[in-house]
């Protein structure tokens, strides 16, 4: 396979922008951005990148608030060759402190308000770590430093194969793995669904989602970067905003979530979005009640599809063709799939996927990769899934036990290892429970030392508020006697999640 050399993925987005006094977003509160004062503000801020001895092929840790700032940031470390990886701005300082310890990165960038916290855990690394900071409000030294530096004038070269980002994902021992993503990765998938999903300079898209995760940054954000398209660029999805912003978009991409919370709004009808031509699930499983709700209200189907951190987009429904509730739709062009493993009376076997659009490895992780990765490209998701005729992919569970709340993942064992660390507790087994909002919330069920003297259910959620991030809290913890086991002595998960089915219906 031919490697292209220059900078692939930085010149895409140069060329997928207008380079004129067009608008390439404009915030929730009424800032426009052009094409030359966003692309002006990524090489500043690559040069500050230089100046503080990041350099290609070094790691740059972010976890800020989204601003057009940060993305900008992204933009500037694509341009000086460096990885980025983005953090969930959820994660505590003990959660932080293990991606500095993996990823080793050359700087941090954190919000003014975590400067101190960040500090002490940089001079605490292992690494010799740089702390900048960037505010909401373009505040912090990387931003004050931006201001005043001159542009950077040359463009790292990079290999099409030269990693260009590293996304966390959780992993089967519940310790986060770094997903490899290249630039050949990224672009190849951005260039697959501006095609598929036709995206062109005349659309307006609503992003509502954050960028520390592949949906916002990768998919909404490549798409726009590199179509031409402009951004309704909101911080984070707050109804009256959104609902304000709709009649002058063309597309909306969101995670379940965003369009329960519309669909119980009585301004959210068919009016406000005749204009639309798009919107877009993912993240999580949308309900085909959900699905079928939002055609009955707007005469509209939401375009479902399938993805992973590790590989961006394998699936989607069709623009142009039929748009199948439960479905993630068929393969995107370039991406080949299959079952292994397949059940032959039901058809469900595990998914494995094949493209350009698949990571390289995990970050410092040999063993796991060569589990997960074959050698010939084939990629195991875990997640179990059925295949029709049509080649439409229906994802019915996954065999790694994640709970995907709100577009995250969230690995139970993380969760149960902290919960078994407790004074008086026997063991915990977390699950996840269907959520008409969330798509899933974490339950736990926990066993007691002793019966007489066990801890309240609040006293126990207390006790870990502080330890884990608040997406990954357990909404309920069920005190109880024992586990539910098979003559093996696992832990009958799947009694468990029965048990809380309907809890939150």
């Amino acid at each position: 396979m031919s490697s292209i050399v220059g900078n692939p993925l930085y010149d895409a987005i140069l060329a997928g922008r207008r380079m004129g006094n067009g608008d390439l977003l404009t915030t929730a509160d009424g800032q426009a951005v052009n094409d030359r004062q966003f692309l002006d503000h990524a090489a500043r801020i690559a040069a500050v990148l230089d100046d503080v001895g990041v350099e290609a092929g070094d790691r740059v840790a972010v976890q800020v608030s989204k601003s057009w700032q940060a993305l900008a940031l992204y933009v500037a470390c694509v341009r000086h060759g460096a990885v980025f990886l983005p953090l969930n701005t959820a994660y505590t300082p003990s959660e932080l402190s293990y991606f500095l310890a993996d990823a080793e990165p050359a700087l941090l960038v954190v919000d003014p308000a975590s400067a101190q916290a960040a500090q002490v855990l940089a001079t605490s690394a292992t690494a010799d770590i740089t702390v900048l900071t960037l505010g909401g409000n373009d505040d912090g030294s990387l931003a004050d430093a931006a201001r005043v530096i001159s542009p950077a004038t040359s463009v790292q070269t990079r290999d099409e194969q030269d990693i260009a980002a590293i996304l966390y994902t959780s992993g089967t021992t519940g310790r986060s793995k770094g997903a490899m993503l290249s630039q050949r990765n990224l672009l190849s998938n951005a260039q697959t669904l501006i095609e598929a999903w036709q995206f062109s300079a005349e659309d307006v898209l609503l992003h509502a989602l954050p960028i520390f995760h592949t949906h916002g940054l990768f998919v909404a954000g490549h798409c726009c970067l590199m179509s031409g398209a402009s951004m309704q660029f909101h911080g984070g999805f707050k109804l009256d905003s959104v609902i304000a912003d709709l009649p002058d978009a063309t597309v909306m991409m969101g995670v379940p979530t965003f369009y329960t919370r519309l669909l119980d709004d009585a301004r959210f009808t068919s009016r406000l979005v005749a204009h639309m031509r798009l919107f877009v699930s993912g993240s999580a499983p949308l309900l085909a009640e959900t699905h079928r709700e939002f055609e009955q209200r707007t005469g509209q189907r939401i375009l479902e599809r399938y993805g992973m951190t590790e590989t961006n987009m394998n699936c989607s429904n069709p623009y142009a063709g039929e748009r199948r509730a439960g479905t993630v739709g068929p393969p995107l062009e370039g991406v080949e799939v299959r079952l292994s493993g397949t059940d032959p009376e039901t058809g469900v076997g595990t998914l494995e996927v094949r493209g350009d659009n698949v990571f390289k490895g995990y970050w410092r992780m040999p063993e796991k990769t060569a589990e997960e990765l074959a050698e010939d490209g084939w990629f195991l998701t875990g997640d179990l899934a059925t295949i029709d005729e049509m080649g439409y992919v229906t994802i019915v569970g996954r065999g790694k036990d994640l709970v995907i709340s709100g577009g995250y993942n969230i690995y139970p064992k993380e969760i149960e290892v902290l919960l078994d660390s407790l004074d008086g507790i026997k063991e915990s087994a977390v699950v996840g429970a269907p959520h008409p909002d969330f798509g899933e919330s974490v339950v736990g069920f926990v066993v007691t030392n002793s019966p007489d003297q066990s801890p309240s259910e609040e006293e126990l959620l207390a006790e870990i508020a502080d330890r884990l991030a608040r997406f990954k809290q357990p909404r309920r913890l069920f005190l109880v006697s024992e586990l539910p086991r098979n003559t093996m002595g696992k832990v009958q998960k799947n009694v468990l999640r029965e048990q809380v089915a309907d809890l939150f219906s």
